[in-house]
């Protein structure tokens, strides 16, 4: 039953992934497309300038949970890389429960209001020409922590699995793996 839920989690963020190497793409396309306007044409957009951010923003607040999830995040690996697996997967559980999952909590919850001022005052880019509707990019804060607070089960079950000597391979083995 864990090796399932560990596979869904896993797909989730595999689909969290995907869009950010979408969104990374468009804002390679953005930024080409406004160096080029800016230094051949002398002719720039504010609000394209201001989109480079977005689209920067959305790259790394979802790109948290799916560098979480692949295990791309820095740790200390001089002494993490000693430890047995049963080890590494206690360490894994106890730092995502302890650290991890309140922590993001306390941003997601923390962030809602700052949304809901941007929403309620119709805050726009102080810049003529700039973008409106900010709150929507801000929006993206409390829905990312949360996003990461369930990615973060996915990794608690996975390192559930690991210290249990379960692994991904036993669910190729069997015939339900991807």
């Amino acid at each position: 039953m864990l090796l399932k839920l560990e596979d869904f989690f896993d797909r989730f963020a595999d689909q969290i992934g995907k869009v950010t190497a979408w969104t990374m793409i468009l804002m390679l396309f953005n930024v080409f497309y406004d160096v080029i306007m800016r230094y051949f044409f002398k002719s720039g957009s504010i609000a394209l300038q201001e989109l480079e951010w977005h689209l920067f923003s959305i790259v790394f607040l979802l790109g948290i949970s799916y560098s979480l999830k692949e295990d791309g995040h820095v740790r200390v690996d001089v002494i993490y890389d000693n430890l047995s697996v049963k080890k590494q997967a206690l360490i894994n559980i106890i730092g995502s429960l302890v650290f991890l999952i309140p922590f993001s909590l306390l941003i997601a919850f923390g962030s809602i209001d700052f949304v809901m001022e941007a929403y309620e005052t119709g805050e726009i880019s102080g810049d003529p020409g700039g973008l409106t509707h900010r709150w929507i990019i801000k929006a993206l804060l409390p829905f990312s922590f949360f996003l990461l607070v369930w990615v973060t089960v996915g990794v608690v079950i996975k390192n559930i699995n690991r210290f249990r000597g379960i692994s991904e391979n036993l669910i190729q083995q069997e015939g339900r793996g991807r």
